[in-house]
């Protein structure tokens, strides 16, 4: 048994080398030779030389104002992806219907809407609607349809159904469970998705500029591309304690909520 358990182990290891070995071989290291250490050390002290003085001008294109336009893509992103999951919720959980082919269209819409990144339905957004804020909003909703749809429905269907038949018991119809088991039960667990995703929702709208869908990141990008890099430090400083702040805020919102 003990040399079974071993020969697995060292089965495995060897897959992984290869997988490995075949992933670095498929990769390009020609560029390798344009690396340079000085440049490197050069753009790492600018780095460490951030432009406070970009931070804040009172004007509408200062760092700070666009950290808040990003803040407020990723809320209202998460806001419409979050309602509109709900009605998705409903058709994809197994639990809710007799028939197994409306679940199974529900999830395969699901999959769909979170195959394709955010950035992805930005450039899609921006045609439609034309370049700002709202096509990163529509972007992101959307992305968040597919995966909080998801998660709302692996907890429909794992949730602890005993509510649910004391209600059947007494003559509650689906309805009436549904306001007086399931939503009590499950609202504070979505409520938690919820947030937790309006993190990632912001990390993902810092980028959504780069494609002209509003935010921050088109700042960052421009920044990147002028090697303007006291101006790249601010910028992500900015980023990263906005993050930081945003999950201490969430994480207490969940603490109160379980």
């Amino acid at each position: 048994m003990k040399l079974s358990a071993k020969f697995k182990h060292w089965m495995t290891a060897l897959l992984v080398l290869a997988v490995l070995i075949w992933c670095a071989m498929d990769i390009d290291w020609s560029t390798f030779h344009y690396f340079s250490w000085g440049s490197f050390r050069g753009t790492m002290a600018s780095l460490f030389r951030p432009d406070w003085s970009a931070f804040y001008t009172g004007g509408t294109e200062d760092i700070f104002s666009l950290m808040i336009m990003t803040i407020a893509i990723g809320f209202f992103g998460t806001s419409i992806g979050t309602v509109l999951a709900i009605p998705f919720t409903l058709i994809s959980a197994r639990n809710l219907w007799k028939n197994p082919v409306v679940p199974r269209i529900g999830k395969f819409v699901l999959d769909v809407l979170r195959a394709f990144p955010e950035l992805v339905y930005a450039i899609i957004f921006i045609k439609v609607v034309g370049p700002g804020p709202f096509a990163g909003v529509l972007a992101i909703g959307i992305h968040q349809v597919g995966m909080m749809g998801k998660l709302f429905t692996e907890e429909m269907e794992r949730m602890d159904e005993t509510a649910v038949e004391a209600c059947h018991a007494v003559g509650a119809n689906g309805v009436q469970t549904m306001f007086f088991a399931r939503i009590p039960q499950l609202m504070p667990i979505y409520a938690s998705l919820a947030l937790n995703h309006f993190e990632i929702a912001v990390r993902s709208a810092s980028t959504l500029g780069l494609v002209g869908a509003g935010g921050i990141g088109a700042t960052l990008i421009f920044a990147i591309q002028a090697a303007r890099w006291p101006r790249v430090s601010i910028i992500l400083l900015t980023v990263i304690v906005t993050v930081f702040l945003l999950d201490l805020l969430t994480g207490w919102i969940r603490k109160k909520l379980r």
